[in-house]
């Protein structure tokens, strides 16, 4: 199964409030055999509030990056399909890094992680 993961699902899994990540949710991370996905805006959305102070992660973005292709972590880019997914959705959700994630899930056939409920109210599969 190919799973992508929201922006606070790897961030809390990589620091001190893994603790707060569902047992599935870690399982599954930790998975060798599973394919696990982190979307470049997710990254952009990372590096905005890194930058702007909003975010604190130890080593900043060159940290982060190794750490997820270190992890096995497939750094997805933004398609055309995706962008033209967003313009489908209902505006349940107008975070618009949460939206590009919900149409790239729904492009690819993957499966969030995620602990947002705005996430949950789209047809899209989540697993926390």
């Amino acid at each position: 199964m190919k799973y992508l993961l929201d922006t606070h699902a790897f961030l809390w899994y990589f620091e001190a409030a893994s603790h707060r990540i569902s047992e599935t949710a870690k399982s599954i991370i930790r998975d060798a055999n599973e394919q696990k996905y982190v979307s470049v805006a997710s990254l952009w959305e990372f590096s905005i509030k890194y930058s702007s102070g909003k975010l604190q992660f130890d080593g900043g973005l060159p940290r982060l990056w190794k750490m997820l292709t270190s992890n096995d972590f497939t750094i997805l880019p933004i398609a055309q399909a995706h962008l033209e997914g967003t313009i489908q959705l209902p505006f349940h959700q107008r975070d618009p890094f949460d939206r590009l994630l919900i149409a790239t899930a729904i492009a690819e056939d993957m499966t969030i992680l995620t602990a947002d409920d705005n996430i949950r109210k789209y047809n899209v599969p989540w697993i926390w």
